[in-house]
């Protein structure tokens, strides 16, 4: 590999907060200084780095100007404490490649990259896709999510790609465990777990770090999980986690975004918000469960 990028610790893929505005786009605006209270909160509760454009931060909503500053916002408000992973994830290459040359230019330290999006690419496609992103010069760390790309990177497909200059990671959300070990016994690359509620198998079974929604919510206490494991206190990492996983849960649900926004104002340490559609608010059903599911875990977390 002709680049290198540490990512181990807690990336945190970010919520993006809106403001009620008229004349923006569902009338919901960018609240850009909400954003960089935000990633500065999450630096300082110790996490390794950010994850702007995500899908947890609603890119595919967004402007294109808006999701290019909000990649700057990150890089500003980080300021070298940290690392600035961008999501570059688009239908075609010469999309994806397009965010990466704009994140390159922008100052991010690396890119997250999923498979063509919306379109289901085949072997040939998916490796050129990868291909041509991996022509821009950034780190670039791959994103298996089967299950809203219908592409499943396998490890035979990821010790493809992990032959190009600059893939140095990969995100595994296939939810199969088995994975972390598949993939490191046929690529040279990291695996981070990219699943919340697998956390604690993914780092136990190997993966050098977390690329995660919750930590959103929970900064401290996910640092804290990914430090236990990684120090070998497996049995302390195991009983905090136990209390969290319910809430985390809701991180592999369709609902993700929204819960993961109630769960940071429940919190109330940072702002969530709305979300821009498609996606709605909550069912009743859902949003008490995701309140049940983040009080149980605040209350274990103010008994210790």
């Amino acid at each position: 590999m002709s680049t290198t990028l540490d990512l181990g610790g807690v990336v945190v893929a970010t919520t993006l907060p809106f403001k009620e505005d008229p004349s923006a786009p569902a009338g919901l605006a960018v609240d850009y200084d909400r954003y960089a209270e935000h990633c500065n909160f999450l630096i300082e509760n110790g996490c390794r780095g950010i994850g702007p454009n995500g899908s947890l931060g609603e890119y595919s909503s967004l402007t294109d100007e808006e999701r290019r500053r909000v990649v700057q916002v990150a890089v500003e408000t980080v300021a070298g404490r940290g690392i600035v992973v961008a999501g570059v994830h688009g239908v075609g290459w010469h999309q994806a490649q397009h965010w990466a040359r704009l994140a390159a230019e922008d100052g991010a330290d690396g890119v997250l990259l999923l498979p063509p999006t919306i379109y289901r690419a085949n072997r040939g496609e998916v490796i050129e896709h990868y291909r041509r992103v991996d022509e821009v010069g950034l780190p670039i760390m791959a994103y298996n999510n089967p299950f809203d790309t219908k592409v499943d990177l396998t490890p035979d497909l990821v010790a493809e790609i992990a032959q190009l200059d600059n893939v140095v990671a990969i995100k595994e959300f296939s939810a199969d465990i088995r994975r972390v070990l598949e993939i490191q016994e046929v690529a040279d690359i990291d695996v981070i777990a990219g699943a919340d509620d697998l956390l604690f198998e993914s780092l136990v079974a190997g993966a050098v770090g977390w690329f995660a929604g919750y930590p959103n919510a929970f900064p401290k206490e996910a640092v804290e999980i990914y430090t236990l494991v990684k120090d070998g206190n497996i049995a302390e990492a195991r009983e905090l986690y136990s209390h969290l996983v319910a809430v985390f849960r809701w991180d592999s649900r369709t609902e993700f975004v929204q819960a993961i926004k109630l769960s940071i104002d429940i919190a109330g340490q940072s702002y969530g918000g709305r979300t821009r559609p498609p996606r709605g608010p909550l069912s009743p059903e859902h949003e008490a469960q995701v309140r049940k599911d983040t009080e149980k875990a605040l209350s274990y977390l103010a008994s210790r």
